[in-house]
């Protein structure tokens, strides 16, 4: 991008140098038209660079809430699969307590 904001701003100080020059030469004519005619195709590429990198720009930003979005979900995941885990080992523990209570009974 900087090359191209470089290359505009040369073209236009060339641009002002000719025109402040008498355009009697038809070569002369000639080359400030050519220069014209490629800042206008610099301004062309600028705006469709412009383009591409605010899309760019607006996919990223919707990539990132997506991941953030997946990363909170995976949290909560995580810490039901985590909740879920400790309430099984507490139920293995009351199980074992009874199964040595209804042992105790039998005996």
């Amino acid at each position: 991008m900087k090359t191209l904001f470089e290359k505009e701003k040369k073209l236009n100080d060339v641009l002002k140098k000719l025109n402040n020059l008498s355009p009697d030469n038809s070569s002369l004519r000639e080359t400030i038209s050519n220069l014209d005619d490629e800042k206008n195709q610099l301004e062309i590429e600028k705006k469709d660079l412009e383009e591409k990198y605010n899309a760019l720009k607006d996919e990223y930003n919707d990539l990132k809430l997506k991941l953030d979005k997946y990363n909170l979900n995976k949290e909560k995941e995580n810490k039901r699969e985590l909740e879920f885990t400790e309430k099984i080992d507490e139920l293995n523990q009351e199980t074992d307590i009874l199964l040595e209570e209804i042992d105790k009974w039998q005996m």
